[in-house]
């Protein structure tokens, strides 16, 4: 939560987010959900399918960048931070679970944005810094209230 923090609080303050927090990120979220699922198999066949999710994601965005914004992608329509902190998230989770909270933080995101646009003058969303502050939420909701676990098979 630590992690998530930081990357939150560097994407609202600078816009610019250290690159060492996003593989801390990773490696953290990724040995939870190792330590917690059963088979190695499971993680590794979840890390892939997500991964495999999020280029598919990340290839559409740039392909909507490019050929309908007509802007370059990286820096301009999206920020490098967004992309590692995806890649970040899709390591910690079952692929379901995955699913759910990506879609769920891009919702979070979108709403908090619209929520604070009046009282800070951002052009753009800092999506890593809201979706962390959003996985930081959820993982203190599942650590510390009891609730079904997040690596439920």
């Amino acid at each position: 939560m630590g992690c998530c923090g930081s990357i939150f609080f560097q994407d609202i303050k600078e816009r610019l987010v250290s690159w060492f927090l996003f593989p801390l990120l990773a490696i953290f979220l990724g040995f939870v959900f190792y330590d917690t699922v059963a088979t190695p198999y499971f993680f590794i066949l979840s890390v892939v399918t997500n991964m495999a999710l999020v280029t598919l994601i990340v290839l559409i965005l740039f392909g909507y960048a490019k050929f309908i914004l007509k802007k370059k992608f990286i820096d301009h329509s999206f920020g490098m931070g967004d992309l590692l902190f995806f890649y970040a998230m899709a390591v910690g989770f079952p692929s379901v679970t995955f699913i759910v909270l990506f879609a769920g933080g891009i919702f979070f995101s979108l709403l908090l944005f619209l929520a604070l646009k009046k009282r800070r003058a951002m052009a753009t969303v800092p999506l890593a810094g809201y979706m962390a502050l959003y996985i930081a939420i959820v993982l203190a909701g599942s650590f510390f209230i009891q609730s079904p676990s997040l690596y439920t098979l």
